[in-house]
């Protein structure tokens, strides 16, 4: 018997166990897979080509970037917990050396996006619409403002709702900052001495008597609440359920569906351009990465593609896809100088099954309902219960804390 169980090692659910130990609460943080972190996961892969204590890198398979970093939590935590925080900027927007994309044509991509952006705002006033009703199918740049969208959305235009888009849109900065330990290390640290046990997927919370009872492969936890804090596959698909059922939260999980974002990393032998330079493959199609060159100054390309396109990768291989494209602009000499040292499948890793929410169109309204409390005693919370932070790991620990901070306040009155 434990007062509060938190569902899910996650960002937010890391966040709300060490929001209630903090307070002196009773906790258990049960989490499904063997490690913590959830969609945060930092991995050591090997370099070759170097000696010594870089002889290895860490890199970020899922969260990378401290988004709206100084309003972001993590910000402040990293900080406090000695982690280097770098403040370079991503530099999205620009092509080293405009390989294959001419500075007209940035010109003109930046410019075909800023329209787009402002078609899409100035439609906020009536009914819902998909992102794709605000480009037109002739426009030159749809395709780059599609490949856009599946890195930011992990869904490409037509799947995605414009007034969802826009709650994150606008409340979003332009301080994107990394972190060199990597953002999974930070978020999995944060724990600290928060009781937990791994490998125990919950399946099954019966919620008709005075107290819950938590259904596990490992016997049956009973607490007096429990904080949900699992990816909307989990909820949608029924891997977890409630007795009484809970439809309204499954219906909302399904509306609030993972998109895709997945990565491959690239070891480069002698680099040629400065840390954390950028290339986009192909500014002229949907289906292109979008290449970080040496992060932290590191000998490694960090290969990003999101919606269909990483939808497509997932069942070949992405890592050749990633090598074609960058020796299209670099060279044919490249190609014996980028080693594959590791790729993401996000779609397929269980408990998970994807990487960041977004609403269907007509269902932006669902992540409130997603997010609200049963009985002042189930309590939900993670990225996509989020009302604008939605998809970032910041998103989710500030709706683990809120949960938490609700549960601590409640038991001081009674």
């Amino acid at each position: 018997m434990v007062s509060t169980v938190v569902i899910g090692g996650g960002a937010a659910g890391i966040a709300a166990a060490r929001t209630l130990w903090d307070a002196g609460e009773d906790v258990l943080l049960v989490e499904a897979s063997d490690r913590l972190g959830g969609r945060t996961r930092s991995v050591s892969i090997p370099l070759d080509n170097v000696v010594g204590a870089a002889s290895h890198a860490v890199v970020d398979e899922g969260c990378g970037w401290l988004h709206s970093a100084k309003r972001n939590p993590w910000t402040a935590i990293a900080e406090a917990s000695g982690f280097t925080i770098d403040q370079s900027s991503a530099n999205w927007r620009t092509q080293w050396r405009d390989l294959g994309f001419p500075p007209k044509d940035q010109e003109a991509s930046h410019a075909a996006f800023a329209e787009w952006s402002k078609r899409a705002h100035a439609a906020l006033g009536g009914p819902d619409r998909p992102l794709s009703d605000f480009v037109t199918p002739s426009d030159r740049w749809r395709p780059m403002i599609d490949a856009i969208s599946g890195y930011a959305n992990g869904a490409n235009l037509s799947q995605v709702s414009l007034q969802d888009w826009a709650a994150y849109e606008d409340a979003a900065t332009d301080d994107n900052w990394a972190i060199v330990e990597g953002y999974g290390t930070l978020v999995a640290s944060h724990a600290g001495e928060v009781p937990i046990r791994l490998s125990t997927p919950v399946t099954r919370i019966d919620h008709r008597g005075r107290r819950l009872k938590l259904a596990t492969p490992a016997g049956t936890i009973e607490a007096d609440r429990a904080i949900v804090c699992v990816p909307t596959t989990v909820l949608a698909t029924g891997a977890l359920t409630f007795d009484p059922p809970l439809p309204d939260k499954q219906a909302a999980a399904d509306a609030l569906p993972l998109g895709l974002a997945d990565k491959v990393f690239l070891e480069v032998d002698r680099p040629e351009w400065p840390a954390n330079a950028h290339l986009v493959g192909n500014p002229y199609g949907v289906c292109t990465a979008s290449h970080r060159l040496s992060p932290f100054g590191l000998p490694i390309i960090e290969s990003f593609f999101g919606g269909d396109c990483a939808e497509s990768l997932e069942g070949g291989d992405a890592s050749q896809f990633a090598i074609d494209e960058l020796v299209a602009l670099l060279g044919s000499d490249w190609r014996r100088r980028l080693t594959p040292r590791g790729a993401t499948r996000w779609r397929q890793v269980p408990h998970i099954g994807g990487s960041y929410s977004h609403a269907r169109v007509g269902q932006a309204g669902q992540r409130a309902v997603l997010a609200a409390a049963i009985d002042d005693r189930l309590f939900f919370a993670g990225e996509a219960c989020h009302a604008h932070d939605f998809s970032t790991a910041h998103g989710a620990y500030e709706t683990g804390v809120a949960a938490a901070r609700v549960i601590c306040q409640r038991r001081a009155i009674a």
